[in-house]
């Protein structure tokens, strides 16, 4: 059987792999879903704290942060499915550069919004009576800008810079650069930079905090067993407990999602590049279904969400203004 290429014209064209048509198929249908209710379930997230006055809090500006990086991320899964399936860049070089440098970007400003979230959380849970001066929304638009700045700086710097293949040239264009190819290389510079500022240093600092707030919250739930608690002072610490506790879930999740892809990236160069290209792209996975994942612990956890999808869904909000609908008691 011949071989068949990307670009039957060209010479440089990249060799074709050819996966069986049920396969394809079946992997166009799974992917396919992922991404349908990654977008939608963002949107929702991002609609329901746009829309209900209820939710316009310092903290839902971060989820909502959070859900338009991984809406986006939704996006971008696009044309990251057909690359796999059909094994073939179709969309030249150009693009090739943009959807790498939106993965970069859009994972660094995930790990960066739940950075601002734990900040948010360690103020709410540790210093509550410093929160609202502390914790005001012009702060929080301020931390919301300053994540949108940093992350396409280091995102898409890094790729059109020619960072990321800063001393691997030869191998690179030895290797990787034919018509239809698109992937992303590091060498052991860029790999360790990137991977320490945009993913580990983050994760270590968001432990620590977490670690802290969890002590905290602990003893503040043995002080709420005392009798002379007033009634609304646990309810308040309650609330908090409950959202930060959500919170860190989110975090969790991000992290198991994308730790094992982040370790291959930062030991790829320092192994004589030897791991498996499936490999890179199933852990690559792994962390695009963080972004649908999110949601999915926000309508477990959170009762607004679930009030406000259902109103949603039932168009009400087309037929009179329910932004003023109270969707959750403290």
């Amino acid at each position: 059987m011949e071989p068949e290429f990307c670009f039957e014209s060209r010479n440089n064209s990249c060799l074709k792999k050819n996966s069986p048509m049920p396969l394809r198929v079946t992997l166009y249908f799974i992917l396919g879903i992922l991404i349908i209710l990654t977008v939608c379930g963002n949107f929702l997230v991002i609609f329901s704290i746009a829309y209900f006055k209820q939710l316009h809090t310092p903290t839902n500006y971060l989820i909502l942060s959070l859900a338009m990086s991984d809406l986006l991320v939704g996006i971008v899964m696009f044309p990251n499915m057909i690359r796999l399936v059909e094994s073939c860049w179709y969309f030249g070089d150009f693009f090739c550069k943009v959807n790498f440098s939106s993965n970069v970007t859009l994972g660094t400003a995930s790990i960066i919004n739940l950075s601002f979230i734990s900040i948010d959380r360690y103020y709410a849970v540790c210093h509550p009576l410093l929160y609202r001066t502390r914790i005001s929304t012009n702060v929080v638009l301020i931390l919301i800008f300053l994540c949108w700045t940093i992350s396409p700086m280091l995102g898409f710097g890094m790729i059109f810079s020619k960072f990321n293949i800063l001393g691997i040239e030869e191998f690179y264009f030895n290797h990787f650069v034919c018509e239809g190819q698109c992937v992303l290389i590091q060498g052991k510079l860029s790999s360790t930079v990137s991977s320490i500022v945009a993913f580990f240093l983050p994760a270590i600092i968001l432990l620590g905090v977490y670690l802290k707030i969890f002590l905290v919250a602990q003893r503040q739930f043995k002080s709420i067993k005392n009798e002379g608690c007033v009634s609304s002072v646990k309810k308040s610490n309650r609330s908090q407990t409950k959202a930060t506790k959500t919170l860190a879930l989110v975090m969790g999740a991000f992290l198991l999602c994308w730790t094992p892809m982040f370790i291959c990236v930062i030991t790829y160069p320092f192994i004589g590049k030897s791991i498996p290209p499936v490999l890179f792209e199933t852990l690559g996975w792994l962390g695009f279904f963080n972004s649908g994942m999110n949601t999915i612990i926000y309508a477990f956890f959170y009762s607004w969400f679930r009030k406000a999808f259902q109103l949603i869904a039932s168009c009400n909000i087309f037929k009179s203004d329910l932004s003023e609908t109270t969707l959750f008691t403290e």
